[in-house]
């Protein structure tokens, strides 16, 4: 018997394959699906911004006191940062979805005016060979970070707004990636931030693949980014270094540019399966390069060992796993392509970064959503997950609506 609507087990179903009911269990669930999705994602992002902030706090304090400076500035501006976009993102799940929609132009033209701001004027500035940092008075901001939610947000819009007219390709294209989205990743490359410019073509590649852009165009425009990202390693010394230094092929003057990949992979080695403690990382001490930002996961490892990074790793895969069912549950185009273009920028994200400590990829230069120091990055980050809460939240308010078909009867 079949406990939840008291009916026999059909032919069918007992003949599906194991593997594809669980498939399809993760995409569905129960009836309850949509609480435990909205709560997933709450309870997944509160948890990873507070120990971001204890990790930033661990990893830099170091630092900070080698250069005369309170050990506690940095994790408190990382908290600070965190606690505003957490109210943000607990007052956004309050609003509509459409409501939220209509921020969309706004937001996509801030972000242009705000990236050519960088690349074009004085308040723009380099830190790390990267043009993406802009300040005014004692104000520092990058808007590359909320440059990869506005176009997140506007691809699902207009894709939207022209759901009747997508089986064009070019309607797919304009104004999509052009000029808007196009526009966006040219005045990131025109910083240099390679590490930006693979997010945002992640997010521009998921938009077009939801709204049904062919394979060949769609390979056709990947190639084309991954040919301007190319041309920009090209063009930077400091860039073909790394690659080589990747490949084993050339380390530099007494092996320096493999230093902070090989301090990273030795941080993790340190950690074993239980870590060397909370707050007691030896590797931070001035031998893992940038350990608060790019290289935060390996001081993380060392402190935490293997359960720690897997628990970290387990939050992340539950947060994609709520987003993932999101979308399918979701009854619009918006919706699905803004879920699916925000998993790809936080998975995404966390594979290159992950990728870059683990030695997988060569040094990008990315920070880990949620964990890296970094106030721009983080809230950001939890901003859109105000978007994704607000979907949840409507999602289960929907689903407390319907009526309760069949009944619960013991076999």
């Amino acid at each position: 018997m079949n406990k939840r609507t008291g009916k026999p087990r059909s032919r069918s179903d007992s003949k599906t394959p194991l593997l594809k009911r669980m498939f399809s269990s993760l995409e569905n669930g129960g009836g309850g699906s949509a609480s435990v999705d909205y709560t997933l994602v709450l309870v997944c992002t509160i948890v990873l911004a507070v120990f971001g902030v204890l990790m930033v706090q661990s990893s830099a304090s170091v630092e900070a006191i080698a250069r005369g400076r309170d050990g506690f500035t940095v994790a408190l501006n990382q908290a600070a940062l965190a606690g505003v976009g957490i109210v943000l993102m607990l007052c956004m799940q309050f609003l509509k979805p459409a409501t939220l929609r209509k921020l969309a132009v706004p937001a996509i033209l801030l972000a242009l005016a705000t990236l050519a701001a960088v690349a074009f004027t004085p308040l723009g500035y380099a830190v790390l060979g990267n043009r993406n940092w802009m300040h005014i008075g004692s104000f520092r901001i990058q808007p590359s970070e909320f440059a990869k939610l506005a176009l997140a947000v506007y691809c699902a819009f207009i894709l939207e707004k022209k759901q009747a007219l997508l089986h064009d390709w070019k309607h797919i294209i304009i104004p999509a990636f052009l000029p808007m989205g196009g526009g966006v990743l040219l005045l990131v490359l025109v910083g240099r931030d390679v590490g930006t410019a693979l997010v945002l073509i992640l997010i521009l590649a998921t938009a077009m693949f939801l709204a049904g852009l062919r394979m060949k165009y769609l390979l056709a425009f990947g190639a084309t980014g991954l040919v301007a990202v190319a041309g920009l390693v090209a063009m930077s010394s400091n860039r073909r270094a790394r690659i080589l230094a990747w490949l084993g092929i050339d380390c530099g003057t007494q092996d320096a540019l493999c230093y902070q990949a090989n301090m990273g992979i030795q941080a993790f080695a340190s950690g074993g399966w239980f870590g060397v403690g909370p707050g007691q990382s030896r590797m931070k001490w001035s031998y893992v390069p940038e350990a608060q930002n790019d290289f935060i996961f390996s001081i993380l490892g060392e402190e935490f060992g293997f359960i720690g990074v897997l628990l970290v790793l387990v939050l992340f895969g539950l947060l994609a796993l709520a987003m993932y069912r999101i979308a399918m549950r979701a009854t619009d185009l918006y919706t699905r392509i803004l879920m699916a273009c925000l998993m790809s920028w936080i998975v995404g994200q966390s594979f290159i970064n992950l990728g870059t400590v683990s030695g997988l990829l060569p040094v990008i230069g990315v920070p880990l959503p949620f964990i890296s120091s970094g106030g721009s990055a983080m809230l950001a980050v939890t901003l859109a997950m105000g978007y994704v809460l607000c979907s949840a939240r409507d999602q289960k308010r929907a689903a407390a609506k319907q009526p309760v078909t069949g009944t619960n009867t013991a076999e």
